[in-house]
Parts: C-alpha cells; sequence; structure tokens
C-alpha cells in the first residue's frame, strides 16, 4: 500500500526539480543574453573607432540581418561606410536609419553629411532643411555653412561659419573653412586673417598653413609669416609661395623662392626642383 505514494512522491520531485531546472535554465540564458548585449555594444564602439572600416562594414552588415529593428545597427554600418570612405553606400544605409521611427535630428545631419561626401548638394540642403532649428550642433551650422558656400549665399554663409565657431572648443578647422570660403570670394586680406585664426587654435594644421600662403601671395606678399612651422613645412610652403609668385607674374621672385625652397628641405626636394627646371628652361 506504501508503495504507490512513495511512486507518487518521487514523481512529484522529480517535476518540482524540472521546474526548477526550467527556471534556472531561463535565468542563466536572459543572464547570457544580458552580458552578450553589454559585450556586442563594447564590440559596437571598437568596430567604430579602432578597427580597420572595411571588416566593420562586414561586421555591421552581419549583425544587421539578426538585428534588422535596431537603429544602433544601422547607425554604425552607415557611420562605418563613411569611415571606409564610401559615400554612395553611406548614403543609403542613412536614409534607412532617418526612416527608422527612432530617428532623431542628429541621423539627419549625418545623412546630410554623406550627401555632401557624395557630391549631392542640392539633397542634402534639402534634408538640412528639415532639422528643426532648435537643433543646434556644430557638425549641423557647419554644414549649413558648406552648402551655402556652394550656392554663394555669402551673408549666410558667414553667419552659419560665425555660429559653427561658437559652438566647438577646437574652431581650427571652421576658421580654415571659412577663410577659403574668402579666398574663393577674392577677399585675401580677411582670408589671412581667418587662416591666422585657424593656426592660432591648431598649430599642426598645415592646410590652413598652406592657404595662408596663397592669401598672402595673392596680395604680393612674398614674406613667410611668423608661425609654428617644422623644417619640411618651410620648405613645402616657400615651394608653394614660389608658384604663387609666378601666377601672379613675378617669375623672377618666384625663381629666388623656388631655390630657397630646395636650400631650405632637409631632403631632395623633388617638386621644387621641376618647378624650377621648368621656369629656368
Amino acid at each position: 500500500m506504501r508503495h504507490p505514494v512513495f511512486v507518487f512522491s518521487c514523481l512529484a520531485g522529480a517535476l518540482a526539480l524540472s521546474a526548477c531546472s526550467q527556471t534556472s535554465t531561463s535565468e542563466v540564458n536572459r543572464a547570457f543574453r544580458d552580458v552578450n548585449v553589454v559585450d556586442e555594444s563594447n564590440l559596437n564602439d571598437i568596430m567604430l573607432t579602432v578597427g580597420d572600416p572595411n571588416e566593420a562594414v562586414v561586421y555591421f552588415q552581419r549583425t544587421l540581418k539578426d538585428n534588422p529593428d535596431r537603429i544602433d545597427v544601422r547607425r554604425g554600418l552607415a557611420q562605418s561606410l563613411i569611415r571606409a570612405k564610401r559615400p554612395t553606400e553611406a548614403v543609403i544605409a542613412w536614409s534607412k536609419v532617418v526612416d527608422h521611427p527612432d530617428s532623431n535630428g542628429e541621423d539627419k545631419v549625418d545623412y546630410a553629411d554623406a550627401l555632401i561626401r557624395d557630391g549631392q548638394w542640392d539633397k542634402a540642403d534639402k534634408v538640412l532643411d528639415t532639422i528643426p532649428p532648435t537643433h543646434e550642433t556644430y557638425k549641423r551650422y557647419r554644414l549649413e555653412a558648406m552648402v551655402a558656400d556652394s550656392n554663394q549665399e555669402w551673408k549666410k554663409a558667414d553667419s552659419f561659419y560665425e555660429t559653427a565657431v561658437g559652438l566647438t572648443t577646437r574652431p581650427g578647422g571652421v576658421f580654415n573653412n571659412w577663410g577659403y570660403s574668402k579666398l574663393t570670394r577674392g577677399d585675401f586680406a580677411e582670408a589671412e586673417k581667418l587662416f591666422a585664426q585657424a593656426i592660432q587654435h591648431d598649430s599642426d594644421l598645415f592646410t590652413a598653413k598652406n592657404n595662408l600662403i596663397l592669401a598672402r601671395g595673392a596680395q604680393r606678399n612674398y614674406t613667410l609669416p611668423v608661425i609654428p612651422m617644422q623644417q619640411t613645412e618651410r620648405a613645402q610652403l616657400l615651394h608653394t609661395l614660389g608658384l604663387t609668385a609666378v601666377k601672379q607674374g613675378d617669375v623672377e621672385m618666384g625663381k629666388t623662392l623656388l631655390r630657397e625652397a630646395i636650400e631650405t628641405h632637409p631632403q631632395h626636394f623633388e617638386d621644387a626642383v621641376r618647378s624650377l627646371r621648368a621656369l629656368e628652361a
């Protein structure tokens, strides 16, 4: 008579253990999923910063297949395509990001950036127009300034550049772009001032140094400014100044500057040598 009771007790215990096992497995799986989300988030950050851009593209494409609704993965793919210098594909990727229900204003800014990199200036202008005026970021106004430049809307460009400068702690690049805008308009004196400000904020910005030389040369000022420069940079700037002098019709001055560039360069300066030979021939 006791056996059935014993069997029933065993079955009940087995069922209880089974239930405990199922609960434990469920909790463990959930815990692993939580860990995987953290690990994946860290991996996403790594792929977007230090990873090879093309490898990052493959990673995000593969991740997106398993997580088609995750906007962070879509953003990662679009950003990786920009880093990999594949702007046409990036435009497509960013368009899908902005179509996502969780998209925000910064996504539209990045979409406009991709369009500009792909040469689609008119479309970038339209995208920027859809961003609310309350979305005030450095990148937004820098792009607005560039688009205004492309449309030769000079007053708007100046206003946007000024706003962008006030929204960043590293305005060197903005001052350089603004200066180049003035250079293309023929306002060489103002361009010179802006390039000098760019160098003041970023003494390693060689593009601004070279542009400064162009602005000075356009005013027939053939002396190097007092700015931080390495010996190789000095030679390259003298080369630029020499070519600018030749373009202005001051050929003898150009030859003198090219000779100085060749003497200044710590190694053989082939470009300057070739330019001087062409002039002397």
